[in-house]
């Protein structure tokens, strides 16, 4: 029996739902509707296109696009094609693209025309090695156009689950980003953790509007929603007003959404007026959800349940989850480990913490990537001992519900003892003029490090007002020496507060 008759592929997830579900809408965006075998004989189609222009198994293909439908056939038909697909924030510039450009090795470029402009501070070397630039739609001989034209080929092309199918660049909130290698058994593996852990079903019929360049939207819930039969909505970019009016008018019942994004939706002027009702599975991740928030849509959606996902791209993304009948007892917590994930919170030597002591949580897993492309000593550091190191400092308590302390690098040692930005943030986060807060440690002669608090006020309030809140919850040395109000806090399209920024933004 040969490698490639036991293999699970990314693609195959789509062509196995195509025999099953057939003529069952697939896929909606803007006023293009693909059934099942629509959608599979497009993502042939363009896969055959790939093979065409000389592309071959292993080659490189960027994408830099905002959602849409042929973002997603482009995705599978480089899985189809053997290619390995390299996701791009659309929000990058210059130097930023052309590191990912240049890093990845990559030899194509699949480019929203509208999206030309960002490549303006890209090297000429870079783009000189760019041998095709393939528009995804909007121009002629583009991945759509493609997709919906000729007769369905049979694709010749060997692709194992061993193969690797995507490099997911972590977000570089702390240094620059690496390259997951990510195989198509690792996603595929991801994809049914997904289905059991977040209650995933056929007639969820599901709007998705986080970018689908990001491992959450991608990963976590439009691929696997398509591995069981569901009808999926894109929307292009995720606009609050848009969101609260498809709920209401189209019937979705599951939706998932970056906190900021739920928080623009509630804070949004068509909130109150709005129907979410019919919503039965509301979906977060990258923070936890601000508890008035929380309360607010559950208000709005009584029936309905929230699923906190917590992870990152090097396990394809998904590793745990806090279920709804768990947020009453534990709205702080990220849950429980997903199905195909092992954890352990370990101390700096590797060795095993208690239960409720602060440790690094390290992960085994089928859907761990395979190291971080081209960069050998990270892949060593990161992959010690057998086990994945994920930078994140948790906390388990008796019955196995993690709880996230802080990423490791946003300990901030003061003075010689070591304060968690997030039980700062969590402190100031209390003052009811404050609307959101990041706390980071910068250098400081006296103190090492001084714990610097920036802070986007919703009402009155200034620095001593600041110091004095935080230092009728928290002991002296927690209190921030410095506090800068901003208008707001620079982000990543995830939802990430990036740290970086901040510190290196600090005289």
């Amino acid at each position: 029996m040969s490698l490639l008759t036991r293999s699970s592929t990314v693609d195959g997830v789509l062509r196995r739902s195509a025999a099953r579900y057939d003529g069952a809408t697939a896929l909606t965006f803007a006023d293009r509707t693909w059934s099942y075998a629509e959608l599979d004989g497009a993502v042939s189609r363009v896969a055959a296109h790939l093979l065409g222009l000389g592309l071959t198994k292993g080659d490189r293909v960027a994408a830099l696009g905002r959602n849409s439908d042929a973002y997603l056939i482009a995705f599978l038909a480089c899985a189809r094609a053997g290619l390995v697909h390299v996701p791009l924030n659309y929000n990058l510039l210059g130097g930023e693209l052309d590191y990912l450009l240049a890093q990845s090795g990559s030899t194509a470029l699949l480019l929203d025309p509208a999206l030309e402009g960002s490549l303006g501070g890209v090297q000429e070397q870079t783009l000189a090695a760019l041998a095709h630039q393939i528009p995804l739609r909007d121009a002629e001989s583009s991945v759509i156009s493609v997709a919906t034209e000729g007769p369905v080929p049979i694709i010749d092309a060997e692709v194992a689950d061993e193969d690797l199918v995507q490099l997911l660049y972590t977000s570089g909130t702390t240094s620059r980003p690496k390259g997951a290698m990510m195989s198509h058994k690792a996603l595929v593996h991801e994809y049914l953790s997904c289905i059991v852990e977040l209650d995933l079903a056929t007639d969820d019929n599901p709007l998705h509007v986080m970018p689908l360049y990001h491992s959450a939207q991608m990963h976590v819930f439009l691929l696997p929603w398509l591995a069981i039969g569901a009808t999926n909505t894109v929307l292009e970019v995720p606009d609050p007003a848009e969101v609260l009016r498809r709920i209401g008018r189209d019937g979705h019942r599951a939706f998932f959404a970056a906190p900021t994004l739920w928080v623009a939706v509630v804070n949004h002027g068509d909130f109150e007026g709005s129907d979410l009702s019919g919503l039965r599975k509301a979906y977060y991740g990258a923070s936890i959800m601000p508890g008035p928030v929380l309360k607010r849509l559950l208000d709005k959606a009584p029936d309905c349940g929230f699923y906190n996902c917590f992870g990152q791209s090097e396990v394809a993304p998904l590793t745990c989850v806090l279920r709804p009948e768990d947020h009453a007892d534990r709205p702080d917590s990220a849950g429980k480990p997903a199905l195909f994930v092992e954890a352990r919170v370990v101390d700096a030597q590797g060795h095993d913490v208690a239960p409720g002591e602060s440790g690094e949580i390290v992960y085994r897993s089928p859907q761990l990537c395979a190291g971080y492309w081209d960069n050998a000593p990270a892949t060593a550091e990161a992959f010690a001992d057998g086990w994945f190191h994920s930078g994140d400092l948790v906390r388990v308590d008796d019955e196995g519900y993690v709880f996230v302390v802080d990423r490791i690098k946003d300990v901030i040692n003061t003075g010689g003892v070591l304060v968690a930005s997030r039980e700062v943030e969590d402190a100031i986060y209390t003052h009811p003029a404050v609307a959101e807060v990041a706390v980071v440690g910068v250098p400081d002669e006296k103190w090492v490090e001084a714990i610097a608090a920036f802070v986007v006020r919703k009402g009155e309030v200034d620095e001593a007002g600041i110091v004095e809140h935080v230092r009728s919850h928290l002991a002296a040395f927690k209190v921030p020496k410095r506090v800068t109000f901003i208008d707001d806090l620079p982000r990543n399209a995830s939802g990430k507060i990036l740290k970086r920024e901040l510190r290196d933004a600090t005289p």
